[in-house]
This record gives structure tokens, C-alpha cells and sequence, in this order.
């Protein structure tokens, strides 16, 4: 292959990632996990942490510097799909019926493991932080990573355990609603400052956020709510895929020169999109068709060339560093949702099941660890540990629900029949 010509590299390394994430989710999927597992994994393995240590020529064979930036860009574009779809499923109504208590775990579940991830972060300041980081962003980035709870893996794990739409599937999804909106706002929050060359600029970059997402949800959405009851219907289907994947990504590039990542406006315009509507949902279903089975393993795998566990064998001391994030991560997150839930009145069988539901971390926190390298708010070292997390948090959630669920939730009725299941990010 010629390296003038990246093409014959990015043929041979699109399909092998791909079919590899595709056999990672399936083996894991018989395993009662949420083939996202697999996925990461696979992510993972592909990199310097066991194909790149074990067959160092092959690894480069596969993945040679020419290509990277291609499959970079690919996964990105499925990021951004995804991220819209989150947007798109992503329905605060579910707090209607359950606003007391959701606020309460909700709030419990951010508080906690904010304040412990803080507390953390401070402590491995010293060593684990990137040279020139401020303690202000390095803290509150750290504290956002250990708050994060996966909402898409979170309604497959109730899907696939036949609890969507129960009581305590909709407490679930009530409270990882609203803990998305607040992680994504603070980890905004997190990027102005890091990005931003003064407290003026971060001041500016945040303001102009404001601004932009108060335009999207009071402006953009009720345009797109009235042409999608008066002229979606009439619109043919390639050209209603055109105008949604356009739309996400010119918000994306809004976000952009806003000064915050992209994603945030692949999200939001996935939140004003009119939900409900049967031809928009059929163009968000053949968007995911293409993205999250083809370009979004290419994301994994940038995931796992930038995770080298090997790194922290060499230091005993770093492995300690891992066990302590994994702790405060648990504890936070798991701890502050299930004694929430338990001081409302809960059972403890409940409790602990809707700890464990937001324990999960799945794919949203590979995003936002990503955001964090990328910045340099952390370094390779935490980012490996975070990884790891991320993937041990969401690998107990699905045998933890089935040990914890109670056969005859004792949680009061929803007011109204339950919401089909979730179709756009299902497996992710």
C-alpha cells in the first residue's frame, strides 16, 4: 500500500474494525451484557494494550499513520449522528409522575460524585494532571467524568431486562434524563474554561452557549415543530435524511466556532427535533442504521489506540490511582442514587437497582474522556483509568439490575401508559 495514498490502509481498516466491534457486541450480547461492552473492548484490544504489545508490525500494518486522521473524521461523523439521536431520545416528560423523587436521585447522583470527584482530582493533581493545567479545570473535568450517567445503555439494559416502562424502569429514566442535561452543561462549562485564554474569554464562550441554546430550544424548535406538522409528510424521505443530518451537523459547526465541542450541537439539535413524528423517527432510524454499526466503531478504536493499559503496569502506584477512581466512582454515582432513593421511601432492593442504573457509563463517558485528551484538561495515564472505569462501571449495571430487581415493584404506578422502546441509540 502506498503511503502517498491512505485509501488501500482505510479499506483494509474500516471493514476490520467494524467486524471486530460487530463480534465484540454479539459474544457480549450472549453474555447478558449490552453489546456496547463488546464494542469497548474491542476497542480497546485493537490498540498499544494487546494487539499493538503483542504483534507491533501488524498493529502498524493496520493502522499506519497515513490513516488515522481518515478513520478519526469517520468516527467523529458517527459520533455526531449519535449524539443527535441521544438528543432526539432524550424525553424530560419521563420526570412528570416522578418529579419528587427523580430530583432527589438525580441530585444525589450529580452532587456526590461531583464533590467526591473533586475531592479526588485535587488529590492526584500533583501527578496525574498534564503540564499547565489549571487545578480549576483539571478538577471540575475530573469531578464531571466520575458524575456521567450512559442514558442510551442505561434504556437498553431496561429493555432487555423487561423493565422499560415499568415503574421503576421509568424512575430510571426520569432521573438519567435530567443528570444528562446537567453533566453536558457543566462539562460545556468545563471546555470554555479550558479552551478559553482568559476568564474573559471563558466568560464570553460560556454566554454565547447561553445564548445559542436558548436560540435552539425557543426559536428553532417551534419552526421545526410547525413544518414538521405541515410539510413533513410531504417531504421525500432522502431529502428529510439530508435536512436531519445537515441540520445536526451545521449546529455542530455553531457549537464550534462558539467555542465549545461540536457534539453539544449535534445534541441540542437532537433535542429541538419534533419527536413522535412518524417520518422523521423513519430518517432517524436509517440514520442509525449507517452510523452506529459502521462509523461508530471507528470511535472505539480511536478510543482504543489512545488506551495503553500497559502503561500503568510499569508503576504499581498508578494502579492505585485506578482503584481509587473506580471506588469514588462507584461510591459517588451508585452510593448517592441508591441512599436517595432508600431516604424516599424505597426499598433497599429498589434503591439498589436504581444505584446501579445510574452507575452506568457506557459510550457517553468515552465521549466525554475524549473531549477531555483532546483539550489536554487530562493525560494519557488518567485517560486509561477513566477507560477502564468506564468499562467496569458498565459491565456490573446489567448483572447488578438482575440481582437487585424485585419481582413485584412495590413503586406507585406511573400516571400514564408506558412509552415504546427507545429505537434510535438501542445497543449503545
Amino acid at each position: 500500500m502506498s503511503a502517498a495514498d491512505p485509501l488501500p490502509a482505510l479499506l483494509v481498516a474500516v471493514p476490520v474494525v467494524i467486524l471486530a466491534c460487530q463480534t465484540g457486541a454479539v459474544l457480549l450480547r450472549r453474555l447478558g451484557q449490552p453489546p456496547v461492552i463488546g464494542e469497548i473492548a474491542m476497542g480497546i484490544l485493537l490498540g498499544p494494550s494487546l494487539v499493538g504489545w503483542l504483534w507491533p508490525e501488524a498493529h502498524h500494518w493496520l493502522f499506519p499513520e497515513s490513516v488515522l486522521p481518515y478513520t478519526s473524521v469517520l468516527g467523529q461523523l458517527g459520533l455526531l449522528a449519535f449524539m443527535f439521536l441521544v438528543g432526539l431520545e432524550l424525553d424530560l416528560g419521563a420526570l412528570r409522575g416522578h418529579s419528587r423523587i427523580a430530583v432527589a436521585v438525580s441530585s444525589a447522583g450529580m452532587l456526590l460524585p461531583l464533590g467526591l470527584g473533586a475531592l479526588l482530582a485535587v488529590g492526584m493533581y500533583g501527578q496525574l494532571a498534564p503540564e499547565g493545567v489549571g487545578l480549576t479545570p483539571f478538577t471540575l473535568f475530573v469531578a464531571v467524568a466520575m458524575s456521567v450517567t450512559a442514558f442510551p445503555v442505561l434504556a437498553r439494559i431496561l429493555v432487555d431486562r423487561g423493565l422499560y416502562g415499568t415503574p421503576l424502569g421509568a424512575l430510571a429514566m426520569a432521573c438519567a434524563a435530567a443528570d444528562d442535561v446537567a453533566a453536558w452543561s457543566l462539562l460545556a462549562l468545563v471546555v470554555a474554561l479550558a479552551s478559553a485564554g482568559s476568564p474573559l474569554d471563558a466568560v464570553t464562550t460560556a454566554g454565547l452557549a447561553v445564548a445559542f441554546a436558548a436560540a435552539m430550544v425557543l426559536v428553532v424548535r417551534p419552526l421545526l415543530a410547525r413544518w414538521a406538522a405541515a410539510r413533513a409528510d410531504r417531504t421525500n424521505d432522502g431529502v428529510l435524511l439530508v435536512l436531519l443530518f445537515s441540520g445536526l451537523c451545521l449546529s455542530a459547526l455553531v457549537t464550534d466556532l462558539v467555542g465549545v465541542h461540536t457534539l453539544f450541537g449535534a445534541f441540542l439539535f437532537g433535542v429541538v427535533t419534533p419527536r413522535g413524528h412518524r417520518r422523521i423517527e423513519a430518517s432517524a432510524a436509517r440514520l442509525r442504521a449507517v452510523a452506529v454499526p459502521v462509523l461508530l466503531p471507528l470511535f472505539f478504536v480511536h478510543t482504543g489506540l489512545r488506551t495503553e493499559i500497559g502503561a500503568l503496569a510499569a508503576d504499581p502506584v498508578q494502579w492505585l490511582w485506578a482503584g481509587a477512581v473506580l471506588a469514588v466512582a462507584v461510591l459517588g454515582k451508585w452510593g448517592g442514587a441508591a441512599g436517595a432513593a432508600r431516604a424516599c421511601g424505597r426499598s433497599w432492593r429498589e434503591a439498589l437497582s436504581v444505584g446501579a442504573l445510574m452507575n452506568c457509563r457506557g459510550l457517553t463517558e468515552l465521549v466525554v474522556l475524549n473531549i477531555g485528551l483532546e483539550l489536554g484538561v487530562i493525560g494519557p495515564e488518567l485517560f486509561t483509568m477513566l477507560v477502564l472505569m468506564a468499562l467496569i462501571t458498565t459491565a456490573v449495571t446489567s448483572p447488578a439490575v438482575s440481582r437487585f430487581q424485585s419481582r413485584k415493584p412495590s413503586l406507585p404506578a406511573p400516571p400514564a401508559a408506558p412509552a415504546p422502546a427507545p429505537a434510535a441509540v438501542s445497543g449503545t
